[in-house]
């Protein structure tokens, strides 16, 4: 029976053995890997514009006011988007490192500190649905302590400060030079690009624009970083206004698109296999075209790389797909009733409230009906 016994004890120390010594894997290595969050940039984090395949086992979600859902790396990047977001917490998700499924964030049990190295934080935090899944692996990993979802998120917010210096430190002696080398390599001068809401838009932006190579992952991040330190070291491109050449007429009605530039619109297309930029004076007659393109042009064979409009009230070029359009106001613009936009829900609708609008509109929401009814 002893014999027996020490034979069992031996294997468990041989298999726990084993298993720390395996490498652990964040990418994500099953099917069950989900993307909750929609759109262009779903592939990447809001916060850090790191690739959340790549860091999938630190996961988290969260289910915004509005229904959307933001998915980030880890709870470090959470934390930072629950500063927008503060009512929110009760909904938020992490990825069960071991089942690689999302489930409820205050169920969860964190391994803290453990051989795996963090994820945007010197120190790691990876959860799991059950404890005794905590355990065993922090037992084999040499994790420090295991916390539940709060004890983890305050954790992560005390760690913040310290957190930062460390990825500022190596974003500039490391990441940016890099990213600047391969911008001016293989990129150029981008000219005036959009004001983007996160990293993650921005890269969605590039790795569609095809004056820049075709980057890997870590190189689109680079330049991504590069980007957005170039243009405004505290946050993301400075907005500026859409210049439109005098030459240019609105594909849809025909007028010069320079003399209405609080009105200015863009789409960047690509057709044949050439890249153009067409101009319209004011959203509506662009969404005529974007619904029905052969009507308004010699265009067979049409993809849209990128919508750009004017804020109504800063005046300066926004990404079309990820604003706010109020409709039915007492404002007219060139072509009379119009799609207003605004870069955030709030100001919409102040502007609704004060000029008489019926409705408040995403870009997806626009139907041909919609135009139908904004012409009447």
């Amino acid at each position: 029976m002893y014999k027996r016994l020490f034979l069992i004890g031996v294997l468990l120390l041989t298999v726990n053995m084993l298993f720390a010594q395996t490498k652990f894997v964040k990418s994500a290595q099953t099917e069950s890997a989900e993307l909750l969050q929609s759109g262009d940039a779903k592939t990447w984090c809001p916060v850090c514009g790191m690739n959340l395949k790549m860091f999938y086992k630190t996961n988290h979600a969260l289910e915004l006011a509005d229904g959307t859902t933001h998915q980030y790396c880890s709870i470090r990047c959470l934390a930072v988007d629950l500063k927008k977001h503060p009512g929110q917490k009760a909904q938020a998700q992490v990825v069960d490192a071991k089942t690689e499924r999302f489930i409820p964030a205050k169920d969860a049990y964190y391994v803290i500190g453990s051989k795996v190295p963090g994820t945007m934080t010197r120190e790691s935090k990876l959860a799991f649905a059950s404890k005794r899944d905590a355990k065993k692996f922090s037992k084999a990993r040499g994790g420090k302590s295991i916390l539940r979802f709060e004890g983890a998120l305050d954790l992560a917010r005390n760690q913040m400060k310290a957190d930062n210096a460390m990825l500022t430190k190596k974003k500039k002696s490391v990441v940016l030079p890099k990213g600047k080398k391969l911008y001016d390599k293989f990129c150029g001068d981008l000219g005036d690009l959009p004001k983007f809401n996160s990293i993650s838009d921005l890269k969605a932006y590039l790795k569609v624009h095809t004056s820049c190579k075709t980057f890997d992952e870590k190189q689109l991040q680079m330049v991504a970083l590069y980007i957005t330190s170039m243009h405004q070291p505290a946050g993301m491109h400075k907005p500026r206004a859409i210049k439109t050449p005098e030459d240019k007429k609105c594909p849809v009605c025909g007028m010069f698109v320079y003399k209405y530039p609080r009105w200015a619109a863009v789409l960047d297309i690509t057709t044949n296999g050439q890249q153009e930029q067409l101009y319209f004076d004011g959203v509506k007659d662009l969404v005529k075209f974007y619904h029905n393109p052969q009507k308004w042009g010699k265009y067979k064979d049409i993809s849209i790389q990128n919508i750009l409009v004017t804020d109504y009230y800063q005046q300066v070029s926004i990404y079309g797909k990820k604003v706010y359009y109020v409709i039915g106001s007492d404002i007219l613009g060139p072509m009379g009733h119009e799609l207003i936009p605004f870069e955030s829900k709030a100001k919409a609708e102040v502007f609704l409230n004060d000029h008489a609008g019926t409705q408040i509109l995403t870009f997806d929401e626009i139907t041909e009906q919609v135009i139908v009814e904004l012409d009447k």
